[in-house]
């Protein structure tokens, strides 16, 4: 089977970003299928080009059977709305026109956010009279206007149309967290099957030998408490930074801000601002050096803005963080929540809230014990529920049966 993924915001696993879908591909390209991703060449993470740059199209082989192409995309990702949309619209364009040019293709695999390169996937499906398979990693425009970042009413109009033609025209439509499955068919999805986040488990080592690596960022004798991913309006980090404010007495704790994002620039202002020495910000890494980072780090946070629809979200950072044996600190309420209490894998706190924030934090700070079961719980609870070899399974079941219908 030869499967066509388009994404723009793919990162391989020797980049900065999420890294799931070349661990699923992968996964394909062990159990004998090809996998050709078209993606852009601009980090959706960063907003920067981390390779030479590229005038329409650049070859890059990741393992035998996957195969990724590069196409030209608006590099001002993260200008401003406007140009993030045009960014958008830039490579819904050349990822079609690449398209095209890939032969015998057996399934078109498209993922949103963005939303648009959805439209590309599936005019790419019917021309190649192939299925479609439609991914939902985001409830896009839901999440932008409950955040405030799409206000206007015909562009809302527009993308709500998108959506709902996108779900209802999907031969197989996945989502990524139970919390969509409601939204999805209430828009017209009709075949709807949950592969929900998770994290390859065997990738992390909770007892790696992380001495170095805590000596090198002056960490030695502290209690890290490690915030990974996005620094984005979404992610709520200021909440993060009065968190600090409140634990500035006590030396022993640090906050370290790994990742990149539009916000990050304003964060670390903000931080100076504050006068706090209690906070780290640190450039993003790929993902094989995340392991180590979450090793080195004594418990993690997830925080997302106290908004309504965020209570339906799985985010990947969560379950990266149970699986390398570290307690979280979440920040979010809804279906994730329901994981970490479940796992007992972590101390839940009410989003939008930095005294709690800061308990928690002090709370784990002051029980060695505690954090040790935590996060043994949470590393046995994905290990049973969310391994990423056990769900690709499940996704590539998926995609064989789709093209033996055809």
């Amino acid at each position: 089977m030869h499967i066509l993924l388009i994404h723009q915001a793919f990162a391989a696993l020797d980049e900065p970003g999420s890294t799931r879908h070349h661990e699923l591909s992968r996964y394909f390209g062990e159990h004998g299928h090809q996998v050709t991703i078209i993606a852009s060449q601009i980090s959706y993470l960063t907003g920067t080009d981390n390779r030479d740059r590229i005038a329409w199209l650049k070859h890059q082989i990741s393992d035998p059977e996957v195969t990724v192409l590069r196409a030209y995309t608006y590099p001002s990702l993260h200008r401003s709305f406007f140009h993030r949309l045009v960014s958008f619209l830039s490579f819904m364009i050349s990822s079609f026109m690449v398209g095209l040019g890939v032969k015998e293709v057996d399934l078109v695999w498209g993922t949103s956010p963005p939303i648009f390169q959805g439209l590309t996937a599936w005019a790419l499906a019917r021309l190649k009279r192939v299925p479609f398979l439609f991914e939902v990693r985001d409830l896009w425009p839901a999440f932008a206007v409950d955040v405030g970042v799409l206000r206007q009413p015909a562009l809302i109009r527009a993308s709500e149309w998108l959506e709902r033609f996108l779900y209802s025209h999907a031969d197989q439509l996945v989502v990524n967290s139970p919390g969509y499955i409601e939204h999805v068919k209430s828009r017209g999805a009709k075949n709807v099957q949950l592969v929900p986040n998770g994290a390859d488990v065997a990738m992390f080592d909770p007892r790696a030998d992380v001495g170095e690596l805590r000596r090198d960022l002056d960490l030695q004798h502290k209690f890290v408490a490690l915030y990974a991913g996005a620094h984005g309006i979404s992610n709520d980090l200021e909440v993060l930074l009065e968190s600090a404010a409140i634990l500035r007495n006590q030396p022993e704790i640090i906050i370290l801000f790994l990742g990149d994002g539009k916000e990050k620039p304003n964060l670390i202002a903000k931080a100076m601002e504050m006068h706090l020495s209690n906070v780290c910000f640190l450039a993003p890494v790929p993902k094989t050096e995340m392991p180590a980072y979450l090793a080195a780090s004594d418990a993690c946070i997830a925080i997302l803005k106290p908004i309504q629809m965020y209570k339906t979200v799985y985010p990947n950072k969560v379950f990266d963080y149970m699986a390398a044996g570290r307690p979280v600190v979440l920040a979010i309420d809804g279906v994730i929540k329901e994981v970490v209490e479940t796992a007992n894998a972590g101390i839940v706190v009410p989003p939008g809230e930095p005294a709690a924030l800061a308990g928690a934090i002090q709370t784990l700070a002051s029980d060695p014990a505690l954090r040790r079961i935590m996060g043994k719980n949470g590393r046995q609870y994905v290990k049973a529920n969310f391994d990423r070899p056990v769900l690709a399974d499940k996704l590539l079941r998926l995609m064989e049966s789709l093209v033996k219908e055809v």
